[in-house]
């Protein structure tokens, strides 16, 4: 199915590729909201996802909640947590991917996690192919790189689905578009050197951080971590981006209880509202 290695060509990957391509026939970015399997339970996280998507994502990101999310900030950290002490396991959060992609097909769904939550002795060839029959159309390791992604970037090409790959400020330009080549959906740029959580402002360097990886890049740019406001987004469309990844302020946007999904909706809306790109550039 396409390359030997990376997953590009993927129907998983298609799909993500058709929703960037219809925000940008649009004149948009898209918007990639992030919601926490389980979080506050099973019900409202379903309900969470369903409003998010109503409110104007373009894709949507499950975060699969974990013991040790060492990518995640201290609202994804509470949320993941909170999940898994309501009892959220790896079959309730497929499930909830099944539900949202059932309800809503027209939107991708990416799944995030770690390494340990997807490669067994199988190489990841049976999570793949369960996340694939429950709808998913890709996936987010976050803690994987290509040079150990070969196992897991083969189960995702049996099982149709896009592997997505991230790309840190610190990592070198020639190394950006090797990874890039091997990305499949689309390519994920770390906006900062740390981990997730909302910010008051984003890099003043995001479009130098950008615009080479868009050039190098077969495959459309979001950015992510630290994004929370509608100016982060309008940033984001001025630095040249595809997308916009949106998390802990969403998760926060949920209130302390994690169930105000009116307000999650509100927020999302606004947020959509920047993807729009200026006739002024």
């Amino acid at each position: 199915m396409g390359d030997a290695v990376g997953t590009r060509h993927t129907p998983g990957s298609e799909r993500i590729g058709a929703a960037f391509a219809a925000a940008r026939r649009d004149g948009r970015i898209a918007l990639i909201p992030y919601v926490v399997a389980g979080y506050p339970d099973a019900e409202g996280s379903e309900r969470a996802a369903l409003a998010a998507i109503d409110a104007g994502a373009d894709l949507l990101e499950l975060g699969l909640p974990y013991s040790d999310p060492l990518a995640d900030g201290a609202t994804l950290q509470r949320a993941s947590s909170a999940a898994l002490h309501a009892g959220a396991t790896f079959a309730s959060s497929l499930a909830l991917v099944e539900r949202v992609a059932r309800a809503r097909p027209s939107v991708p769904v990416l799944v995030m996690g770690y390494v340990n939550q997807f490669l067994g002795s199988d190489g990841g060839a049976q999570v793949a192919a369960r996340l694939a029959a429950a709808g998913a159309s890709g996936a987010i390791v976050a803690d994987l790189t290509p040079d150990e992604g070969e196992p897991m970037e083969a189960a995702c090409r049996a099982a149709g689905l896009a592997l997505v790959y991230l790309v840190a400020p610190t990592t070198p330009a020639d190394r950006a578009a090797w990874i890039a080549s091997r990305a499949g959906g689309f390519l994920y740029c770390v906006s900062l050197v740390g981990v997730t959580g909302a910010r008051n402002s984003l890099s003043g360097a995001l479009a130098g951080l950008v615009r080479p990886l868009r050039a190098a890049s077969p495959i459309p740019v979001a950015v992510g971590f630290g994004v929370s406001r509608p100016a982060h987004v309008r940033a984001i469309v001025r630095a040249g981006a595809d997308g916009a990844v949106v998390g802990s302020a969403l998760v926060d946007a949920l209130g302390p209880d994690g169930r105000d999904v009116t307000t999650l909706g509100r927020a999302v809306a606004a947020l959509r509202a920047a993807t729009v790109h200026s006739p002024h550039g």
